[in-house]
């Protein structure tokens, strides 16, 4: 079959004729029909979050329709439209028994130490298949198994109760989803804060309050909106010491920063005036659980949470079409979402 495929760190993706994969009793082998590009995966391609062994095919936003079953198979059936939840766990270990499975103990990713979905064929376990509603098209299904399960996840983490404002730093995959979910969730004003014009009207198209951070300081504006208050809850989903700090520097009294974005560079907090002073917090948010993804996607289901408007691109399987997104999304310039359809 034909992969796009991590060679080596630091080089463009290359296309290669690689085997089937094949599957053990209890997992399943799925025919992509949606592989969505993640902002992790410049980070797995610089480099900057090592990929083990190489060469290995990037990919861990996927759905797809079941082409073959393991012997002891008995969820899902060929032919089942699927999403893959990435994180693979043991199930066994204290952390998969406490329901916290991103930090198994002998955990692993699709699409970062196990081959993922820029692929015709991924094969899985069938514990991280699930059901991809027919209402909801490949495309979206895919990437709301990473951009919007992440931001899900992260205000799961947040404590978000009815009533309470939000601050989203970032409206990107995640920042799009979050803005719907914090809605979904309660929140009573939701500010969404960029530096791009087209993304600031995206949010509003989604019922945020706009700030756009090219032309004023988002930090005072917020402040301005909320009569100086500040927001109950900050999430920030770019990954940049700057937009952390604002996310933090943003917080009413007894508020909460979530932190999604990836980012290999310190945070420089004040604990006196921004933590202490406020009984603030810094959340970390790593990924997200199998068990939340059922309700997430019956939300997208029944038109709470649309992703319609987050995938602006579909391109091949193509390793130069996939470069020079990856490109893009490096020096953050990309469209909002594009998805692989092979």
């Amino acid at each position: 079959m034909k992969a796009v495929r991590l060679i080596e760190a630091q080089s463009p993706l290359q296309m290669q004729e690689i085997p089937m994969p094949s599957i053990g009793e209890r997992d399943v082998l799925i025919r992509v029909r949606a592989a969505g590009i993640c902002h992790s995966d410049v980070h797995y391609r610089t480099g900057q979050s090592p990929v083990q062994p190489l060469p290995r095919t990037l990919g861990h936003e996927i759905a797809g329709v079941v082409e073959q079953v393991g012997s002891q198979v008995t969820t899902v059936r060929v032919g089942s439209r699927v999403c893959v939840h990435y994180v693979l766990s043991c199930g066994e270990c204290s952390y998969c028994n406490a329901g916290h499975e991103q930090f198994c103990t002998r955990g692993s990713m699709v699409g970062r130490f196990v081959d993922g979905g820029y692929a015709e064929y991924v094969a899985v376990p069938e514990h991280n298949t699930v059901h991809l509603p027919d209402e909801i098209p490949f495309e979206q299904g895919a990437i709301l198994m990473c951009s919007s399960a992440t931001a899900f996840h992260a205000l799961r983490k947040s404590r978000l109760k009815g009533s309470e404002t939000v601050a989203i730093f970032g409206i990107g995959g995640l920042g799009a989803s979050a803005i719907q979910l914090a809605y979904a969730f309660g929140a009573l004003d939701v500010y969404a804060v960029d530096i791009n014009a087209d993304k600031c009207k995206i949010a509003e198209q989604y019922g945020a309050i706009a700030v756009n951070a090219s032309t004023s300081d988002p930090v005072a504006e917020i402040r301005r909106r909320t009569q100086g208050k500040g927001v109950d809850v900050a999430l920030e989903v770019i990954g940049l010491p700057q937009t952390m700090k604002q996310a933090v520097q943003s917080l009413a009294v007894m508020g909460r920063a979530v932190v999604a974005g990836i980012s290999h560079r310190p945070l420089e907090i004040d604990t006196y005036r921004e933590l202490i002073g406020r009984e603030g917090e810094v959340i970390g948010a790593s990924d997200h659980l199998l068990h939340e993804l059922p309700l997430l996607l019956e939300l997208a289901r029944c038109g709470k949470l649309t992703v319609s408007e987050t995938v602006t691109r579909t391109i091949p399987l193509d390793a130069g079409a996939i470069n020079q997104v990856l490109d893009k999304l490096e020096q953050f310039r990309s469209d909002v979402r594009t998805v692989i359809v092979p």
